[in-house]
């Protein structure tokens, strides 16, 4: 029975080795962790599902902002391979957005398929003028802006050091 739980009560060699078996060692490079370097995880969007006690998904949130405008940054989210298809991420990425609906629904951006995450409310509608420190995809590059918050047409994505 697969059980939601928060993600700072994981031990973090267990999430890294999930992130290790969804995404490869070499997953420091990539963009988003350049982003992310440096930065704590939002506790309250940040969540892991267990089955019989063994880490099977997770995901992470951080707080990120553009010209002053701050965001949280989605991802990763990571499902064991075998998990994959099973549903485990769809649950983790509402749960996510639940609890950010307690926030009071901050913009949130992540880099990401657009043909998945559309479902989410993730567009590339608005980050058409925006950067990010490495390499990326434009269309890979999306915002859910459920309340409407003003956000800038451009700027370079970094992070913050709080939501």
């Amino acid at each position: 029975m697969t059980e939601l739980v928060p993600l700072d009560q994981i031990p973090p060699v267990q999430i890294e080795a999930l992130l290790d078996a969804a995404f490869g060692a070499d997953r420091y490079g990539r963009t988003a962790y350049l982003l992310r370097k440096g930065s704590t995880a939002i506790d309250a969007l940040s969540f892991a599902i267990k089955d019989d006690d063994k880490l099977v998904g997770s995901i992470q949130c951080w707080p990120v902002q553009i010209a002053g405008t701050k965001l949280v940054l989605v991802g990763p989210v990571a499902v064991l391979p075998e998990r994959q298809g099973q549903g485990i991420g769809h649950r983790l990425m509402y749960a996510s957005l639940d609890a950010a609906a307690g926030l009071s629904e901050p913009a949130m951006v992540m880099i990401g398929d657009p043909e998945y995450y559309d479902r989410f409310g993730f567009t590339a509608a608005e980050t058409g003028g925006w950067t990010l420190p490495g390499p990326w995809e434009r269309r890979r590059l999306l915002a859910r802006n459920v309340r409407a918050h003003h956000l800038p047409g451009t700027g370079m994505l970094e992070r913050a050091d709080a939501l």
